[in-house]
């Protein structure tokens, strides 16, 4: 158990959202820089990806941590898509991929206008069945969570792959780093994180907000909110519309106005986030070399 202090509230609301009585738990360690984190109700078991260490990596209540697969293409963000599979941003083959229930893995995408996508990140699925995913340059720029190798692309987007898959299409293109995506509750807005402040201190750690349209489409681009230790990374939103935001700190959660109502603070830094458990109330976190959870008071949209 994690001792420390655990909670910086900002806003009186931020109390209803937590459980001051109990403490940050370290349920998986040893790794070298943990992403990607996503629940499987059917199976009770948490995914996340060991970047550097090329594995995904499996936690149970009651198993504790194991491989499931290795090597994995320096693996980074994961999600569900409808049908309940499992889809990962593999940085090693820049492209992402969806594993079959039968094991095998099929391309969503890995190029854009017959030139390689850079490294996908994070990727997020809309309940119209489309996938939508950023690709900034990281899986690119050393050998540590990728290849080397310079960018085909003209710039680091976030796409929109059609649900029947035939048209990957960029949606947002005014970024330095596309990092976290999530939706808002009701898929009306898209949040995405800004994390070019990672190589250049003079780009603004904010995550951005759009509207989106019925056709996939954004629209009226702003920003949503600052990050005011270190950069946006992964981040989701609650039942209640609040967005929680990873940090160097720990998870910053905002209200749907954008305000800081609180903090969940991690002896690590953070990277990612998602919520859980067999009734949907545990907040997984993956922060640097570890992998920790606590109980909260709210869950996934």
């Amino acid at each position: 158990m994690i001792r420390a202090q655990l909670y910086d509230i900002v806003k009186p609301e931020f109390r209803d959202l937590i459980h001051e009585n109990l403490s940050l738990t370290r349920i998986s360690s040893g790794h070298a820089w943990t992403e990607g984190p996503v629940w499987f109700p059917a199976h009770k078991q948490l995914l996340f990806s060991d970047i550097p260490n090329q594995r995904l990596c499996r936690w149970t209540p009651d198993g504790g941590t194991s491989v499931f697969r290795a090597p994995s293409n320096f693996a980074n963000g994961n999600t569900r898509d409808l049908q309940g599979r499992l889809v990962t941003c593999q940085h090693g083959t820049r492209s992402v991929v969806r594993t079959e229930y039968d094991g095998s893995q099929k391309v969503i995408a890995d190029a854009h206008e017959g030139k390689r996508l850079n490294s996908p990140n994070d990727v997020i699925v809309h309940s119209d069945g489309s996938i939508w995913f950023s690709d900034p340059t990281y899986g690119i720029l050393s050998d540590l969570e990728g290849s080397r190798a310079d960018p085909e692309q003209e710039g680091n987007f976030v796409y929109r792959v059609a649900p029947d898959g035939q048209e990957i299409k960029p949606v947002a293109t005014d970024f330095v780093q596309p990092n976290g995506l999530a939706f808002s509750r009701d898929e009306s807005r898209l949040y995405v994180a800004e994390s070019g402040s990672s190589h250049d201190a003079s780009v603004p750690s904010v995550l951005k907000v759009y509207d989106v349209m019925s056709d996939g489409a954004l629209a009226n681009v702003c920003d949503f909110s600052a990050i005011d230790n270190g950069l946006p990374d992964g981040l989701r939103v609650d039942h209640h519309d609040n967005v929680w935001c990873s940090a160097n700190d720990g998870v910053h959660v905002f209200a749907p106005t954008g305000d800081l109502i609180g903090k969940v603070l991690v002896p690590e830094r953070v990277a990612n986030l998602t919520f859980g458990g067999e009734r949907g109330n545990v907040l997984f976190i993956t922060a640097t070399t570890s992998v920790y959870s606590v109980f909260v008071n709210t869950g996934a949209s």
